[in-house]
């Protein structure tokens, strides 16, 4: 190795070592779930998983040796097929005696089987159920409208998995049946300290479900039942907002050995960190240097990401979107159309994503910089659902990442440009004035207020 080039790999060590130090110091001892910004610590691996032909035998193989607990929060649940073989871990394990614990979506998982909560039961997982939906009267309860978009599981605290992938066969859609190819989907697994924040996240969200039904159910109950008090503050405990001592002792000690693939977990959630994801994935936009790939089956973002997308592709910076081609919501993919000549007037190509339902959501800068996680760029996961991405500063990562996208948009069809001069007739301009309001009406049932 040249001198010179090894003198930028220690200043770039050194660099990266004072940033990871003084993350951690910032943290002042809070779970960071907690915070509003994205917080980096070194010392991780991860690995990218691709559908649930990746994920789903290797999330059973770690449920089946865990030792001590399972916490997972997923939108969608459904035992045919592949995820069936994950269910049936987690009973196992529950069996012989390790803790788990599952939040479900009361709205993405309402068509799950009644049997299957039972056995689930009957096995000893213990199940909440972030906001059910009871008839139609939740239309009219705003917080009905925000849900819990998650796909994360922590096994033992040391193991976690993080993607857009739910519980659910590639192969298979709620709406459209099965199908010959399998979805496109995306999924982490990650060890080191950034599994801390996914586990803190995962029990606040399952105290967070567990405590509402309580709270709801067992009102009446409140005078005749000396425990339910402690049971409520037992709960609560476990969403504690401060790091054990030893947990603060291991995060310490890794995030000061300045080893590769820095990491940090973000949350996008209706308390502190509203616009966390939203905010790291901007900053990494107006910052791309060469290229900017972005997957995600809905695509509506806010205009600031629209603008910084513009000036990205203007200033020489190579922006690719791969979006949905096989569309299975046409109020989804008719909101992306609307937005295709804004983009491509100023030099963003657009893909579609031909062989199947394309359900993952990746953004990728240059060599460095990626996240992979729950969270669309569209109003639902910007601004209403609970969402968690994991962004990984890992050069390594970011070209294996780089190489299976660039597979995807092999098999996908680019959408034409618009003719130079062309502007977009009065049905253009209605169609997109339609989608205007339709995000508005939706925003503003959700108790959203002020411009998207």
């Amino acid at each position: 190795m040249p001198r010179e080039q090894g003198q930028d790999v220690q200043t770039a060590s050194a660099s990266a070592a004072e940033n990871a130090t003084a993350d951690f110091h910032a943290l002042a001892g809070l779970a960071w779930y907690a915070q509003r910004k994205p917080v980096f610590t070194g010392g991780n691996r991860v690995r990218l998983l691709q559908g649930g032909r990746d994920l789903f035998p290797a999330l059973a193989e770690r449920i089946d040796a865990a030792q001590d607990s399972v916490w997972l929060a997923l939108y969608i649940v459904s035992p045919l097929g592949q995820s069936g073989g994950v269910l049936q871990a987690l009973m196992r394990a529950a069996r012989r005696g390790v803790q788990v614990h599952l939040v479900v979506d009361g709205l993405g998982s309402r068509d799950a089987p009644a049997s299957l909560w039972k056995d689930m039961a009957t096995a000893g997982v213990q199940l909440a159920v972030y906001r059910p939906v009871k008839g139609w009267s939740a239309l009219f309860d705003a917080g009905q409208w925000r849900r819990m978009h998650l796909k994360l599981c922590v096994v033992d605290g040391a193991h976690a998995f993080i993607g857009g992938i739910n519980l659910i066969d590639d192969h298979y859609d709620l709406h459209h049946g099965w199908s010959e190819q399998p979805r496109l989907d995306y999924a982490l697994q990650a060890q080191g300290p950034v599994v801390t924040p996914m586990l803190h996240t995962v029990k606040a969200v399952w105290t967070r479900a567990q405590f509402g039904r309580d709270w709801r159910d067992d009102l009446t109950q409140w005078a005749q039942d000396p425990n339910l008090l402690k049971r409520l503050q037992a709960l609560l405990r476990q969403a504690r907002l401060r790091l054990s001592p030893q947990e603060q002792s291991d995060i310490a000690q890794a995030v000061n050995l300045t080893l590769p693939m820095r990491s940090a977990f973000v949350v996008r959630d209706n308390l502190r960190q509203r616009r966390t994801i939203e905010q790291a994935s901007l900053q990494a936009i107006v910052q791309a240097r060469q290229r900017i790939d972005i997957v995600t089956p809905y695509f509506y973002p806010h205009r600031a990401i629209r603008l910084a997308l513009r000036s990205a592709a203007s200033r020489g910076v190579e922006v690719r979107l791969l979006l949905q081609g096989k569309l299975d919501y046409r109020i989804a993919g008719l909101a992306a159309q609307v937005l295709y000549h804004e983009l491509q007037w100023h030099g963003v190509r657009i893909f579609e994503y031909q062989p199947a339902f394309l359900h993952a959501k990746v953004l990728c800068v240059d060599d460095e910089w990626a996240t992979v996680g729950s969270s669309n760029l569209d109003p639902l996961s910007l601004v209403l659902n609970l969402e968690g991405n994991l962004i990984v500063k890992d050069r390594s990562f970011v070209r294996t990442l780089s190489a299976s996208l660039n597979e995807d948009f092999a098999l996908s069809r680019e959408v034409p440009p618009p003719p130079d001069g062309h502007r977009p007739g009065w049905w253009a301009r209605r169609r997109r004035g339609f989608v205007a309001w339709v995000a508005k009406t939706y925003l503003r049932l959700a108790g959203v207020t002020g411009r998207y």
